[in-house]
């Protein structure tokens, strides 16, 4: 129980000081990389000539290639890594009554209240949240007031748990989160107004605090399926993935051949009437998930929770993004389905912000499913002779906020020795859109003829460019702008003596190597 209790405090501990490090966070980054990413073919708003639709994207040239590169490496590191988990690809159109089955249909809503003053509308318990957060900054300020009074004695964790002004923050916040969440369990929109009313919660934009009732809004999106409108059914555009794995459970362990415990993995689109749908491509209303469903024995799923927690994280960690990025936030409101849930969370320029749920599902899908539809969802268990419904830990993981987290977390302003400033994107070189580019020192000589032989060379192999405009400074910027790691030129001596230079993206540092080595030498340093 000690331990339990010295890790919560560690735990509360580190939210707020990355809170306090997060509120330091200067936006105007985030609206720096928002411009790179439209300005250097990265992503698009969405029918833009149109005037765009909101909160919908479209990725360039070089975002498919990243976002496709993110793919290949969860599906390597989650499928290719662990025989005993199996990939699928299920339908975006399902039938209409696996959404009753799964709690959506009834039970897929938010609470959402409008602000009479600025007429803008807004997750009510959102509000409430932000609120909590403004508290957690006041707590924040006082550890950072306390470490600069007793500077290096001071005992952080101490101070937390002994100063009565913190304490009183702290009660402050239980007593709201429990408020909020009993409203929010017993659908008491009512009673989540009046806490709005009694926290004096003003309209961000109006200041007014003169505010609608709370009402329920259904995030699905229903479509018709038919040949005739008279006769055509509704249906849903999918709200999550995770669905398509349950009602393929069977299919996949009698084809595979599986054994509990094992996995099922996807990657796909989804789609939710976000009300509220903002920061760039963070929140959008058509987005991709990458989700894994792992089947265990029941009694054994906090074990295997606890296990797809620190796996999870280590592969955030393999791209080369420092530790102190990311966080656990354990629920303290669990989902109806679940007995434990955490979300990794990422420091984005707009705060830490939900990447990834991990998420222990008990039996709920499984059963839920196997009662709407009258087909058993089993698995016959050799070692204990016995037929069981499989608990499941889920690992949910947003495409778009992982490309958004490695874009925000690459975009990099240098200033060089020389006084010039350049802006890399310094992505780990597996994930890089383009690999390598093929650059001629000059376009003549002979030389642009050599550097498209070297790039045709390397051209199967890996993603290339090739570039001759401009002067070599301005086409390495470029290269540096939208992350290749790896450039080559072709120059006077290459024709002398079938040499050329490679030049690494982010030291800049320029090394002489033979043609005949290039591809060997790239394909190494990609895989370090």
């Amino acid at each position: 129980m000690l331990t339990v209790c010295r890790a919560k405090l560690w735990q509360d501990t580190q939210h707020i000081n990355y809170y306090f490090y997060s509120m330091a966070n200067n936006e105007d980054i985030f609206k720096k990389v928002i411009s790179h990413a439209k300005e250097y073919g990265f992503v698009f708003p969405s029918s833009e000539i149109y005037d765009g639709l909101s909160a919908v994207y479209d990725y360039g040239q070089y975002g498919v290639e990243l976002k496709n590169n993110i793919k290949a490496y969860w599906w390597k590191a989650m499928v290719q890594h662990h025989e005993n988990i199996l990939g699928v690809d299920t339908a975006i159109f399902m039938h209409p009554t696996v959404w009753k089955a799964s709690g959506h249909v009834d039970a897929f809503n938010d609470p959402m209240i409008d602000n009479k003053g600025s007429k803008k509308r807004y997750r009510a318990d959102m509000l409430v949240e932000d609120q909590i957060s403004k508290i957690e900054g006041k707590i924040a300020k006082e550890v950072t007031k306390a470490a600069k009074r007793f500077g290096e004695s001071f005992d952080e964790q101490q101070f937390i748990t002994t100063n009565p002004r913190v304490a009183g923050y702290k009660e402050k916040i239980e007593d709201i989160k429990k408020r909020l969440y009993t409203a929010m369990d017993n659908n008491d929109l009512a009673g989540i107004k009046t806490l709005i009313e009694d926290l004096e919660i003003a309209c961000p934009v109006s200041g007014s605090r003169d505010w609608t009732d709370v009402r329920q809004f259904n995030l699905m999106f229903a479509t018709q399926m038919g040949s005739l409108s008279e006769g055509a059914s509704e249906i849903y555009l999918r709200p999550e993935t995770a669905q398509g794995i349950f009602v393929n459970f069977l299919n996949v362990m009698k084809s595979g051949r599986m054994k509990v415990p094992f996995g099922i993995a996807q990657i796909g689109k989804a789609f939710r009437n976000e009300i509220v749908a903002r920061q760039f491509i963070f929140r959008m209303r058509e987005f991709e998930q990458m989700e894994m469903q792992f089947f265990v024995r029941p009694g054994e799923e906090l074990k295997w929770f606890e296990y797809w927690k620190e796996e999870r994280m280590k592969w955030h960690l393999s791209m080369g993004i420092p530790a102190e990025k990311y966080r656990f936030h354990d629920h303290d409101k669990l989902a109806h389905y679940a007995n434990a849930a955490t979300d990794i969370e990422f420091d984005f320029p707009i705060g830490f912000k939900e990447l990834e749920g991990i998420h222990s599902r008990t039996d709920f899908d499984l059963n839920a499913h196997q009662e709407y539809s009258g087909k058993k969802l089993q698995y016959f268990d050799p070692e204990l002779d016995q037929s069981y419904v499989p608990y499941v830990v889920e690992t949910s993981l947003g495409l778009d906020r992982t490309f958004l987290a490695i874009l925000s977390n690459a975009f990099t302003e240098e200033k060089l020795d020389d006084g010039s400033e350049r802006i890399v994107m310094k992505l780990l070189p597996v994930l890089a859109p383009i690999k390598v580019a093929v650059l001629p020192l000059v376009k003549k000589d002979g030389m642009p003829n050599k550097a498209r032989e070297i790039f045709d060379s390397l051209k199967t192999d890996f993603m290339c460019q090739y570039d001759e405009k401009d002067a070599i400074g301005r086409r390495y910027r470029r290269q540096d702008a939208i992350g290749t790691p790896y450039c080559i030129t072709v120059d006077h001596q290459t024709l002398e003596d079938n040499t050329v230079t490679i030049r690494e993206r982010d030291s800049m540092k320029q090394d002489r190597i033979i043609i005949e080595e290039i591809a060997s030498i790239i394909s190494t340093r990609i895989k370090e």
